[in-house]
């Protein structure tokens, strides 16, 4: 009984959130553009933004998620899915972006990756335009858009990152991704001062490790970087995660009662209940700017 009554709650939620976006005049709302990065690869981060995405949709939230990793784009593989059509098809001119939305778990609304983003560099203006104009009619009917960006420092990987109005920094406790995230953060603040940027720590042993390694890359960032960089939470390390990739579910519905699973959860109740900040809406004027300056 307490599974019925469980589904028939997020069907109500969903269905109160599928009428509030078709009520909503195109136009007048602004969602919440969240890059997700990582200064290394390995740390969890595009199975972290999977499941907070899963996380803003059982808070009511219509959420777009976008594949924005330019090399490893394994999204629809952490779901389980197979989209038949990506990216590429857009800037081939062979689909409309709203033709290669992917609805996957709870109405997770997903746009592959695929090669698309690499070709973005070699479009004209017109297709860039097209695309970015695609983009932004489809975030006016979400609540967020959130970025899986991929790992590293590179131009297309910041494009996305310093384009996006929040930036969550996914990382572990190992000196090497501690290393490579405050990398990531003064990268970030050098170019953008006024980033609004918060980090997650994924796959701790225990709260005490999170709170210390938490504090030592924030403190960094403040006493050499001048940056404010607030926790948004940490991510206790779950073999059920384990078990969840090799079925590839996201954990938050394959497990919902583990200990990571209940970590999300609270973490997208954090990110939720957060300002998005000042300067949030640019987001696809930014965009434009950077990728035809990666293209000059």
């Amino acid at each position: 009984m307490s599974d019925q009554a469980q589904r028939l709650r997020q069907m109500a939620s969903n269905l109160k959130s599928e009428i509030k976006q078709k009520s909503r005049p195109l136009g007048q709302h602004r969602s919440r553009v969240v890059a997700v990065t990582s200064g290394k690869g390995g740390v969890g981060k595009t199975n972290f933004a999977v499941n907070l995405a899963l996380g803003l949709i059982q808070r009511g939230r219509d959420v777009l998620l976008l594949d924005a990793d330019l090399g490893l784009a394994n999204v629809d593989v952490v779901l389980g899915t197979n989209p038949t059509y990506h990216l590429g098809h857009v800037v081939r001119s062979e689909k409309r972006l709203q033709d290669v939305v992917y609805r996957g778990p709870l109405g997770l609304k997903l746009i592959a990756g695929g090669s698309g983003l690499n070709e973005l560099l070699d479009v004209g203006d017109m297709e860039l335009k097209r695309f970015i104009g695609g983009l932004e009619v489809l975030a006016s009917q979400s609540d967020y858009v959130l970025l899986d960006t991929g790992a590293g420092l590179s131009r297309q990987v910041m494009s996305f990152v310093l384009a996006a109005d929040e930036i969550l920094v996914v990382t572990n406790a190992e000196p090497t991704a501690m290393t490579d995230a405050y990398a990531t953060i003064k990268v970030i603040s050098r170019q953008n001062p006024a980033a609004n940027i918060r980090l997650v720590m994924n796959a701790v042993e225990d709260d005490q490790e999170a709170e210390l390694a938490i504090n030592r890359l924030t403190m960094a960032a403040l006493r050499f970087l001048g940056v404010n960089v607030e926790s948004l939470g940490s991510v206790p390390y779950d073999g059920s995660v384990t078990r969840a990739v090799k079925k590839q579910q996201p954990f938050l519905l394959a497990y919902p009662g583990t200990p990571a699973a209940r970590a999300v959860k609270e973490l997208a109740a954090n990110l939720d209940g957060g300002d998005a900040g000042a300067g949030s809406g640019l987001f696809f004027d930014r965009l434009a700017k950077f990728f035809s300056n990666l293209r000059a």
